[in-house]
């Protein structure tokens, strides 16, 4: 079976053309290198990202620290029109949530009834809020929401898990 070397060279996640080859026995495949344009230096294969350090801030109560972030606009719609994501992940017990959301707007209310569930439901107090520093968390009208309610927001980096 004579297959696409550029195809697996994407699906194996971009190895040399030597490991390639030497693959191609194990696949069961035949490779036409005739037609093929893997380069031998992929500059994707060779991309590293450091490590994170252990984080030592970790909570120890449950709703002690959540993390949010907003995903979107993503192209095409969810069943219920909704272009964005809001998840929060609890720090303590590593829990998640996900909210569809039509519009960015809609992240203020979900954030009180989030903040509103702990108190009520769990009996516990949101004490931090780790975000990014998108304007939906950073906004006055947020700030004020957050001294009202004790609660310290920290920044995240960009991009970052």
């Amino acid at each position: 079976m004579v297959s696409s070397m550029s195809l697996w060279h994407k699906r194996l996640r971009h190895p040399s053309r030597a490991i390639l080859s030497s693959l191609s026995s194990i696949l069961g495949v035949i490779f036409d290198k005739n037609k093929e344009n893997v380069r031998e230096i992929c500059y994707q294969a060779k991309q590293t990202r450091n490590r994170f350090p252990v984080s030592c801030n970790k909570a120890k109560c449950v709703f002690e620290l959540i993390h949010c972030d907003i995903w979107g606009l993503y192209r095409e719609s969810s069943s219920c029109q909704a272009h964005y994501f809001f998840t929060i992940i609890g720090d303590a017990s590593l829990a998640t949530w996900v909210y569809l959301m039509c519009d960015r707007c809609e992240i203020s209310q979900l954030l009180k009834d989030v903040i509103g569930i702990a108190k009520n439901q769990f009996g516990h107090n949101v004490k931090i809020i780790r975000s990014n520093n998108r304007l939906e968390f950073t906004s006055k009208p947020r700030q004020k929401f957050y001294r009202e309610h004790g609660i310290l927001r920290q920044s995240s980096y960009v991009e970052t898990p």
